[in-house]
């Protein structure tokens, strides 16, 4: 069926003889005119198998089958005032789904893509969806709408075993689920009027500290409170358990979850051979339709429905201080970005305790700068001793020997990172970074329980339409020993092979690019570093540690920002190429590569500041060369700062940019695909239909892939390795993560509300693979930061000098203890300053050597000058010793909290239980009372004296019998007095 050249709209009626045939009337969309109230009692024609038709504009007098349709009530009928196209033109039925096709697209207007479509959409309707097409005159998109029956909602939901919310309950059984074993403690004599004392305190105490938080919450108001609601798998021989009358009942996420699992498992060919010609997502990789999206609730900037309250009180910035609606993101957008977003605020909130305290250590820090000895030995020219040079340059523009008070700044600076508070913090973060998976695992647990995931798996997941797609000619075939269907088999040596090992070696090399690109930087900071050294402006030259480690990392940034985009290709690339049958197991290995790419990349110059830097360059005369080049020493503060300055460059710098490109990058994709819109409009005004239509509007936004959220996620678990491997050297680290993320929540919720169409919903029970790689990356920081206290910072040194050779325990001579002698007479030919402003015999560099002369006798050489020290030995010792200790500790605390606290909450535990039984007695209650009346009917059926006949010989009329408790619509009661009252309802928010 070709529509291509077609003006008109079309109405599928069935005829119960001929099969289906298809009515056409002229369908001019910018002149409807719509009546609500008559819309409200529209007709839609109807079949005896449930499946129903879909009507175009169509008068009450045309010649089908009419049946009333009740007035819309609730949600949906203001929806409806809000916006009328987000529903069918009846104005009954509501848009549960969207498919578009283009005619100035080639793949979409081929003989083959039209067939495809006639019986795709076909099948669409034997399935029971109702269909209605919006083809304008002059216009070259065609929208084909979609919804799904209640009939059709029904058997799917029972299909995907979804669980829903039961009929009202008695409130005294609500109260009953969440009571504890208080109960019993309060039978001992003189504990209730204990109790009661000071439950008043505590309730004066919380009333209180809830109107603190009230100014946090989101306004009750515009967010009401959702009551607490029992829940079960849905079935259709239990519907009486549930309020299926209720226009409500199914969500809009709901119903575009359903309509989403029949759009992909449905059929385009009527030839069998092909086993895999199903599904939107092929359809949509062929290029058989252009798009495929649930539409928005209507108008972003229109008040009236949630979209637009999420926008004005969700993404606001002048509502950073508010909680998340959570449960309002999830009824909109579905669990699986609603999860996102609640680890995201949890993440944000539990960042704002490690940033207060990095914020004091850091303050206290610079406060106590002033009293800090070895700086101010350096700063105030009490120590002042001629170093040796910084580079090997001979000749008029050789290094020169230069003074240890040009280093001032520096040795400010690495004060400010490098004191006894780096230890605690370390220590600190170490802590926090386990409380923080053990508490989001206990909140995990909370929120799973309110949205009904508790028990939640997947449903066995069909193949990836692009699997298939590849696998078209390989005969060899295997049975799926779940679903039982033939499937093809990937050819282990001919595909599965060359696929791991192209994998592995393109990582590997790719990992050597990034590795190069740090190497490259590295000889840049050698070749500038002396450039400045013998520049003639003193103040650079003083400076020129400093300058260097600025630029290095500006550089390495915009690397690493380059190398991103050149991963994520790579990476995507290579895990197609391995043929990953579903979307989970594409997803995980898509992580795995991306990860580990993105782990390279933006950490590799870091470990070499912290590990390697200054750790085997040698001494004067003897330098350990990287071809041809003397290697980096850090300064007379250590590298501790330069770690520093790269590490906040790098990831403040990054989180910079991509916050600016994931708003930027979708404006622009929305203007171009506006710009489609307007090109397949054609010559018709904006004011028209066409244009204002809902369907239109959703088309011009970009759409939102499969892969969106790993990006978000990959972001933040980027910044968490900043935040927690090497927080030691970055007390601001978690400071500067909070100003970020507080933006970056409500950016990312602007943007996936106003610039994409809105995702299908999805169910998901956790955070997936990104909860392993944080655990592994919490183990990881306690190993790096007991190495950075240990071996970059001079914690060690300072604590063994104080205990060991301070006279008075204090630092006074310190900075003389960490520099080592060398005679300039030792030095070579081609290293001798020609151009030194005096002469000098004897120059300092930063170790502990050996001096040039016996100790016992400066006048006599030493046989073994300038070998390491025994000093430099038992710092060593002490170093590993610190690693030891701080590792076992940490790791001894750490098995300690998880012990103590338990991933699921005692009371939560106890409540799920409770839930459990209850909705049980529920069910058995009901099934009771429905036997009870089929029985009492059969009775009365046979007669009286049957009746009198079939009951037991100790059967007694009973007399004054009370009223049934389940007369009144209320499923199960039970006593007052059978447990205390307990308020049990509460959202779950997160900042």
């Amino acid at each position: 069926m070709d529509r291509r050249g077609s003006h008109k709209g079309y109405v599928r009626a069935k005829n119960n003889q001929a099969g289906f045939e298809v009515r056409e009337r002229p369908i001019e969309l910018e002149h409807v005119s719509y009546n609500r109230e008559g819309q409200y009692n529209a007709a839609l024609d109807s079949m005896e198998d449930g499946t129903n038709e879909a009507l175009v504009n169509g008068s009450s007098d045309e010649a089908c089958v009419q049946t009333k349709i009740p007035k819309l009530t609730g949600a949906k009928k203001e929806l409806y005032d809000h916006n009328s196209t987000t529903f069918f033109d009846d104005g009954v039925r509501k848009i549960d789904f969207v498919l578009v096709w283009d005619e100035l697209l080639p793949s979409n207007v081929s003989e083959i893509s039209d067939c495809k479509r006639e019986v795709f959409e076909s099948n669409l309707e034997k399935e029971g969806l109702q269909i209605e097409y919006v083809d304008t005159p002059g216009v070259s998109l065609h929208f084909i709408k979609l919804h799904a029956p209640d009939e059709v909602l029904r058997r799917y939901a029972e299909i995907l075993k979804l669980r829903m919310p039961m009929k009202k309950i008695e409130q005294d059984v609500i109260n009953c689920v969440g009571s504890t074993s208080m109960e019993f403690l309060l039978k001992i004599p003189g504990m209730l009027q204990f109790h009661n004392a000071t439950n008043e305190i505590v309730h004066e105490v919380k009333s209180r500290f809830d109107s603190i938080l009230d100014y946090f919450r989101p306004d009750p108001h515009l967010f009401p409170v959702k009551a607490q609601r029992f829940s079960a798998v849905y079935s259709r021989d239990k519907e009486y358990l549930f309020n299926v009358e209720d226009e409500d009942f199914f969500t809009s996420s709901i119903r575009s979850r359903i309509v989403d699992f029949i759009l992909k498992r449905k059929r385009f060919k009527e030839d069998t051979d092909d086993e895999f010609a199903f599904g939107i997502e092929r359809l949509l990789t062929e290029g058989v339709y252009s798009a495929a999206y649930p539409l928005h609730d209507g108008s972003d900037h229109v008040d009236g429905n949630l979209r637009s309250l999420l926008r004005t009180e969700w993404t606001a910035l002048n509502k950073l201080h508010r909680y998340q609606p959570l449960d309002y993101v999830k009824d909109y957008f579905g669990v699986k970005i609603a999860l996102y977003f609640a680890w995201l605020g949890f993440y944000t909130h539990t960042l704002l305790f490690a940033s207060v305290v990095g914020f004091f250590c850091f303050l206290s820090s610079f406060l106590s700068l002033s009293s800090n000895i070895p700086s101010n030995d350096i700063c105030s020219g009490r120590f002042n001793v001629v170093m040796c040079p910084i580079c090997d340059y001979s000749g008029d523009n050789s290094c020169d020997y230069w003074y240890i008070f040009e280093t001032c700044l520096h040795s400010r600076a690495a004060y400010l990172f490098d004191n006894g508070t780096t230890v605690f913090f370390a220590v600190f973060m170490s802590f926090w970074a386990v409380l923080f998976l053990e508490m989001w695992k206990r909140y995990s647990a909370e929120i799973t329980h309110r949205w009904d995931l508790t028990g939640f798996d997947h449903q066995e997941e069909h193949p990836r339409p692009q699997y298939l797609a590849r696998l078209t000619h390989v005969k060899a075939k295997r049975v799926n020993v779940v679903t039982q269907t033939l499937e093809p088999r990937v050819p282990f040596w001919r595909i599965k092979v060359p696929a791991a090992l192209l994998s592995i070696s393109l990582i590997l090399l790719l990992v050597s690019m990034a590795m190069a690109s740090v190497m490259g930087v590295i000889l840049y900071r050698m070749s500038l570093l002396a450039s400045l050294s013998i520049h003639n402006d003193q103040n650079i030259t003083a400076n020129a540690m400093l300058i260097t480690t600025a630029t290095a990392a500006f550089i390495n940034l915009c690397c690493i920002l380059l190398f991103n985009r050149f991963y994520e290709k790579i990476a995507l690339w290579l895990t197609e190429q391995e043929l990953p049958r579903t979307q989970s197991e594409f997803e995980d290995s898509l992580t795995l590569k991306m990860y580990l790419l993105q782990f390279v990349n933006h950490y590799a110059s870091i470990f070499y500041i912290a590990f390697f830097k200054g750790k085997f360059i040698g001494y004067p005369g003897d330098y350990n060369r990287f071809f041809g080049y003397r290697q980096e020493e850090c300064g007379t503060g250590g590298c501790l700062v330069e770690l520093c300055i790269q590490l906040a460059i790098i990831m403040v710098g990054k989180q910079a940019m991509n916050t600016c490109m994931e708003m930027v990058l979708p404006m622009v994709f929305k203007w171009f695909n506006s710009i489609r819109v307007r090109t397949g409009m054609g010559k018709q005004p904006k004011e028209s239909q066409a244009y204002k239509a809902q369907w239109a509007k959703d088309y011009q936004l970009v759409a939102w892939g499969s892969e969106a959220l790993f990006a978000e996620y990959l972001e933040m678990v980027l910044q968490y390795g900043f935040v927690t491997i090497f927080v030691a050297a970055f007390p601001l680290a978690p400071l500067f993560a909070l100003l970020n993320n507080v933006l970056e929540m409500r950016l990312d919720a602007r943007k996936i509300l106003t610039l994409h169409r809105r995702p299908v919903a999805q169910r998901v029970k956790d955070i997936g693979v990104w909860y392993t790689i944080l655990d592994c990356l919490g183990k990881l920081s306690v190993a790096t930061n007991g190495l950075i206290i240990a071996f970059t910072s001079d914690f060690i040194p300072r604590l063994i000098y104080t205990l060991k050779y301070s006279p008075d325990h204090s630092l006074s001579g310190y900075v003389n203890y960490t520099l080592a002698y060398f005679s300039t007479a030792d030095f070579s030919h081609a290293q001798q300053v020609s151009n030194a402003s005096a002469a000098v015999d004897i120059c300092r560099y930063r170790d502990l050597r050996e001096t040039p002369w016996l100790p016992s006798n400066p006048q006599e050489p030493n046989p073994n000058k300038y070998a390491l020290s025994a000093d430099f030995w038992y710092i060593l010792a002490a170093r590993l010793t610190f690693v030891l200790v701080f590792q076992n500790f940490v790791a001894l605390v750490t098995m300690v909290i998880r012990w103590i606290i338990p991933d699921v909450p005692r009371k939560l535990s106890e409540r799920i239980r409770q839930e459990a039984y209850f909705t049980n007695e529920i069910i058995i209650k009901q099934e009771m009372v429905r036997a009870r009346g089929s029985v009492r009917g059969a009775q009365a059926a046979r007669g009286d004296s049957t009746a009198r006949l079939l009951r037991p010989r100790s059967y007694v009329e009973p007399q004054n019998i009370p009223p049934s408790p389940y007369d009144d619509g209320v499923l199960f009661k039970r006593s007052k007095s059978s447990c205390p009252r307990i308020s049990t309802g509460k959202s779950i928010d997160a900042v």
